[in-house]
């Protein structure tokens, strides 16, 4: 399970509303207690770096991923996780995030945004073996 605060939930889906109707995107700052646990500690927004139709694709800003990643150097955060949103369409990967899913250790949290209105938040992560998505569990946690 991938835990986060409300606020946290809130951050990302504020992002999916700006970003409407392009997707929205970013990292997930946390620690991993295990392969199926992680909480996260901060949300790290990024522009929409994409090349592609920024309406169904979504590209994170690599110099963000870099800063983010040099400042966690010797810490015992790590990115944990990415999170985008899908304008007009559901909270479940699509066949673009699977061309795409090249770190499977990450976890992929998706929003859905219809007419500017988010609706469901869902987490995923990549099994390789499979070359598949299976669903992995959010768990709101109010205090952390």
């Amino acid at each position: 399970m991938i835990i986060l605060t409300p606020e946290q939930l809130s951050e990302i889906e504020d992002a999916a509303t700006a970003a409407y109707p392009k997707e929205s995107c970013g990292l997930l700052i946390g620690q991993q207690h295990s392969k199926n646990s992680q909480t996260v500690t901060r949300v790290a927004v990024s522009p929409n770096k994409t090349e592609n139709d920024t309406r169904d694709s979504f590209e994170i800003d690599p110099q963000l991923r870099f800063d983010i990643m040099r400042e966690l150097k010797d810490t015992s955060e790590d990115i944990v996780g990415h999170f985008h949103s899908h304008p007009n369409g559901p909270a479940h990967p699509s066949a673009r995030d699977l061309e795409q899913a090249w770190e499977p250790a990450l976890i992929w949290v998706i929003t859905s945004i219809k007419d500017g209105t988010v609706g469901e938040t869902a987490a995923f992560r990549y099994d390789e073996k499979e070359r598949q998505f299976s669903n992995f569990e959010i768990e709101i946690a109010v205090g952390h």
